[in-house]
């Protein structure tokens, strides 16, 4: 058991949320419990992972898409009420990391997601440097998308580009498909990540260069229970990980 203070700074320390200019508050978003003894990640704070939360006995709650985002007009009704009722009927606390999930290294949702296909970044572009670009080696854009499928566990919107051999791949979880023109400024072959747009099909057909739409939840499975499995090793507490289906 630890509390809630000394994880908060550990995560904090581990995040370093101060870097990063984001849509949301990261960090603890709602005070639960002082004791943590069980922490359930997911990917994000919906009412599903919250009563399962609640089910498996969780006192803290992990999550990449928190409560709280820039445009929300504030008001605790509705679904909102819904889900911040149950966290503080049931003392439970919320942290949501959403950028900083995203590019830290090795446990982050980027790092994972490499680890997953067998890429490593070599450099990084766009926004906040938070794509990833590595090099490796496929046949073609069907190549690249069968593998990309069998790790997601599901199918990918693949629009091919000029097709053959593919060297650079790069890759940033979730909705980043405005990262696509620095991915193809930065010389990439290829191009993954969790969603498309209508402009990126014509942007991959005009440059020629792969681009692949995992789904955005699929794409980030994987950044909070690598960060929620390490905190709760180094404070000796219990982790689960939820994964609350989502076809997105």
């Amino acid at each position: 058991m630890t509390d809630r203070q000394e994880l908060q700074t550990a995560l904090d320390a581990l995040l370093q949320p101060e870097r990063f200019k984001d849509y949301c508050p990261n960090g603890l978003q709602v005070e639960g419990s002082s004791a943590v003894s069980k922490i359930v990640s997911g990917v994000t704070a919906s009412l599903a992972l919250i009563d399962a939360a609640i089910a498996q006995g969780a006192d803290t709650i992990f999550v990449h898409h928190g409560l709280f985002w820039r445009g929300h007009d504030g008001r605790v009704t509705g679904w909102m009420r819904q889900r911040l009722g149950r966290l503080l009927e049931h003392n439970i606390n919320l942290f949501a990391y959403h950028l900083p999930l995203d590019a830290l290294p090795e446990l982050g949702n980027n790092a994972q997601l490499g680890l997953k296909l067998g890429l490593e970044a070599c450099g990084h572009f766009g926004e906040q440097q938070l794509g990833c670009i590595g090099e490796t080696e496929f046949d073609s854009a069907q190549a690249l998308a069968q593998k990309v499928e069998s790790v997601l566990g599901r199918s990918v919107v693949l629009v091919p580009g000029r097709g053959g051999p593919l060297r650079r791949i790069a890759w940033c979880t979730g909705g980043a498909q405005s990262y696509f023109e620095a991915a193809i400024a930065a010389g990439a072959d290829a191009f993954i990540t969790g969603e498309i747009s209508e402009p990126q099909a014509h942007l991959a057909r005009e440059t020629g260069v792969a681009y692949l739409a995992g789904g955005h939840h699929a794409t980030e499975r994987y950044g909070a229970p690598a960060v929620a499995a390490h905190a709760a090793a180094q404070f000796g507490v219990d982790h689960q990980f939820i994964d609350i289906d989502n076809p997105a």
